[in-house]
């Protein structure tokens, strides 16, 4: 294997992280404004949780472009190479983000409104189909095997580092405007202020060099000519493991963050509360992401990827039972405490995907497996628990829902065995 300078590793972790950072950025952009603006400007018609959850069925739309961009993604950077694809991207994403900072509402251009919006979040599904897929992969192939887990979980803090710059941009746009000019036009300012960060990124991404693998398996003529077909024909059980194991993972982000401010805003917790609640959870989520990381390069990403799997099942019956509370202190708790154990599982299975492919086969296999998850877990979690508290008023089945979703992660993680000294 080529190796690579310090320096230019430290690029490659660094393009990882301010990469997803941006994707993440955008898409809970749209998440947040879902739970609070959208019903109001593209789909006024609807009313309390009914309106909420017509603008989560947008939301959930771009979970359902994720496999198909990681499709597409996958199978032209194991042809082309991660870096290219990379950057397509995330032009993409900011693109389709700030598109929506300037779409009329409902009340200019009637129902061509939410079809617009439905469009622009389909690209931006597409586009973060292919996002971590390459940005684990790209990192996990020019790493030091010994630290691969910790390494490739530094990408895997775009998500809740994204979260945090779109709760803290919504927050202070909030801040310096009224209600009324933020309803009006306050809430796109940060979708537009996305194009300023993808400029950022592109130019992080643009110095990065090409992976040594897949450099080395172009050269020698070994990329498959349908890469997609020879992950299925090749790689059934891994596949089987990275869709299994994706499930429960996300579905407790997803729980933990976009529910948490659906269900808080239903039993009446402040919003202030939840929203800073997950911005406290968020920085924790960072740590438990590192902490997953190196623990799995210690432990081996079954053990610790497991333990902490568990324990967030566990730990769910009690999240609803401190936010429901109301108490201050105990909705920061709940989402703190969820986060972190979300985080060490999140890092715990960084390396644990790239692990279970050939290099030929790594983008499709890792794109396909991690995002077509997302439709059955992502999707699925904020909508049905909105839908489910809507019909029953509890968090019950939402409880029930993360608990089945986690104990497939835990058999997703036992099928595939340990991978920790796997040679990529």
């Amino acid at each position: 294997m080529t190796s690579v300078r310090p320096a230019g590793f430290a690029r490659v972790v660094g393009a990882g992280v301010v990469g997803t950072t941006v994707e993440f950025f955008d898409f809970f952009l749209y998440a947040a404004a879902a739970t609070a603006i959208f019903p109001k400007v593209f789909f006024p018609n609807t009313v309390g949780l009914l309106g909420v959850l017509a603008a989560l069925v947008t939301y959930a739309l771009g979970f359902f472009a994720r496999p198909l961009g990681g499709v597409i993604f996958g199978h032209f950077g194991d042809k082309l190479g991660r870096k290219r694809l990379l950057v397509i991207s995330l032009l993409m994403m900011g693109v389709a983000s700030a598109l929506i900072g300037v779409l009329p509402g409902y009340a200019q251009i009637g129902i061509t409104a939410p079809i617009l919006l439905t469009v622009l979040r389909l690209v931006q599904g597409f586009a973060l189909g292919g996002e971590f897929g390459g940005a684990v992969i790209l990192v996990a192939e020019h790493g030091p095997p010994a630290r691969r887990g910790f390494w490739t979980a530094w990408p895997q803090t775009g998500g809740p580092l994204g979260n945090l710059l779109a709760n803290g941009a919504l927050t202070l746009v909030a801040w310096l405007t009224t209600d009324a000019q933020y309803g009006s036009w306050g809430w796109r300012l940060p979708f537009l202020a996305s194009l300023v960060i993808v400029a950022i990124g592109l130019w992080i991404r643009l110095r990065v060099e090409e992976s040594p693998l897949f450099a080395e398996t172009a050269k020698a003529e070994k990329t498959a000519r349908a890469p997609i077909l020879a992950v299925f024909a090749r790689h059934p059980r891994p596949l089987f493991s990275a869709f299994a194991a994706r499930l429960g993972e996300n579905a407790a982000f997803y729980v933990f963050t976009i529910f948490l401010l659906v269900y808080a805003q239903h039993i009446g917790v402040p919003k202030g509360v939840a929203t800073g609640a997950v911005t406290v959870g968020s920085v924790v989520q960072v740590l438990g992401m590192l902490a997953g990381g190196a623990l799995s390069d210690r432990f081996g990403r079954r053990a610790v990827a497991v333990v902490a799997a568990v324990l967030a099942a566990g730990w769910t019956p009690a999240f609803f039972g401190l936010v429901g509370s109301k108490d201050q202190a105990a909705v920061f708790v709940a989402v703190a405490v969820g986060l972190l154990l979300h985080g060490v599982l999140t890092g715990a299975q960084s390396a644990f995907y790239a692990e279970l492919f050939t290099t030929e086969l790594r983008y499709s296999g890792v794109s396909l497996g991690y995002q077509a998850a997302t439709v059955f877990s992502g999707a699925a979690a904020p909508l049905l628990g909105t839908a489910f508290l809507r019909g029953t008023g509890t968090a019950v089945p939402v409880v029930l829902m993360l608990v089945g979703c986690l104990a497939l992660t835990v058999v997703g993680m036992l099928v595939a065995g340990e991978t920790r000294r796997t040679r990529l």
